[in-house]
């Protein structure tokens, strides 16, 4: 399992051409806004707050690196999916998202994480499509388990299992309780 012993806040960008050039290899978490993304990179590195949390949606506006053990990147991109954004704003996210999947040649996963109470939502297919159409690894992170009951799990399950296709895995994930934690770092682990 991975191990993770230190983690620094590196820079935030608002294009690739600001990514960090070393060539560390990058694993990056991305999801609607609201989702959890921030809670569960907190949560994987034992951080209450290394990446910024909001009640507001939409609140990580650029991409923020996350240099873990001083051998690699997490990378929290832009969410995405919220509806309160002026178009300018969702079309620049849109924009520099693309660019980061589609020109990162240190990019070795993209963690998809969609909400567990809501495991088919098209703006989530779509960006899981995305993924694969540009030949990336990506995964499906299934978050908030812990607000539902075990049935509600299991048809959870069923539900993401047949919607979405051609993952390299699918975890749940609670970042209220580290449910799945130890689970996912030995799957990242893998790409590293």
């Amino acid at each position: 399992m991975l191990k993770i012993e230190s983690v620094e806040f590196i820079k935030s960008v608002t294009s690739v051409s600001g990514c960090p050039k070393d060539g560390f290899a990058e694993i990056a978490f991305v999801g609607r806004s609201n989702v959890g993304k921030s809670s569960l990179i907190n949560k994987l590195v034992n951080r209450k707050s290394l990446a910024r949390t909001s009640g507001t949606p939409g609140k990580t506006r650029e991409i923020n690196y996350f240099l873990v053990n001083r051998k690699f990147y997490f990378v929290d991109l832009p969410g995405y999916g919220y509806a309160k954004t002026s178009k300018e704003m969702k079309d620049n996210w849109k924009g520099l998202l693309e660019e980061y999947l589609t020109t990162r040649e240190t990019l070795k996963l993209v963690v998809v994480i969609i909400d567990s109470r809501h495991p088919d939502m098209e703006s989530d297919l779509q960006m899981t499509q995305f993924a694969e159409f540009y030949g990336r690894h990506f995964a499906i992170v299934r978050t908030k388990i812990d607000k539902l009951s075990q049935s509600e799990i299991a048809n959870a399950h069923k539900a993401s299992e047949a919607f979405y296709r051609d993952y390299d895995f699918m975890q749940d994930f609670s970042a209220e309780n580290g449910r799945g934690k130890n689970d996912l770092l030995a799957q990242l682990e893998n790409y590293l």
